[in-house]
């Protein structure tokens, strides 16, 4: 199993209306890194959902439901989407600020590249994530 950390500016689309939906397809991105990451995702892997711009924190888990396909908003077929299912809403949010002081998470993609919109988390990361926000 991969581990995964996806962003979603919750004005546009958040953990909340997540939820309310059941699952959903992850469209829009537009960045190659972030488009072989989605490609890289399997069915089952764990995905850490993070509010950006506001909130600033990991909020909930998702799984992927559904391996990469073509996006449905673009007829270029160089972008692909992920369907994803929340899993669980995180017993306190996580905030960027806390995991950037925080060693266990240096290396993380989100802090080290933090415009990447889609980026692997090691399970190691995954964890501290999990212990940070009460979810173990």
């Amino acid at each position: 199993m991969n581990y995964w950390l996806v962003k979603s500016e919750p004005f546009k689309y958040s953990w909340d209306q997540f939820v309310k939906d059941g699952k959903t397809f992850w469209d829009g991105v537009r960045n190659y890194q972030a488009r072989n990451n989605l490609k890289g995702m399997k069915k089952g892997d764990q995905v850490l959902f993070y509010h950006s711009n506001e909130g600033l924190a990991v909020v909930g888990i998702a799984k992927v439901a559904k391996e990469h396909y073509q996006d449905p908003t673009t007829p270029d077929p160089n972008w692909v989407v992920v369907d994803l299912q929340p899993v669980k809403p995180f017993k306190q949010p996580v905030t960027l600020a806390q995991m950037k002081v925080e060693k266990r998470l240096e290396n993380l993609s989100l802090i080290r590249q933090g415009r990447l919109s889609v980026c692997a988390v090691t399970p190691e990361e995954f964890d501290t994530i999990l212990e940070m926000g009460g979810m173990k």
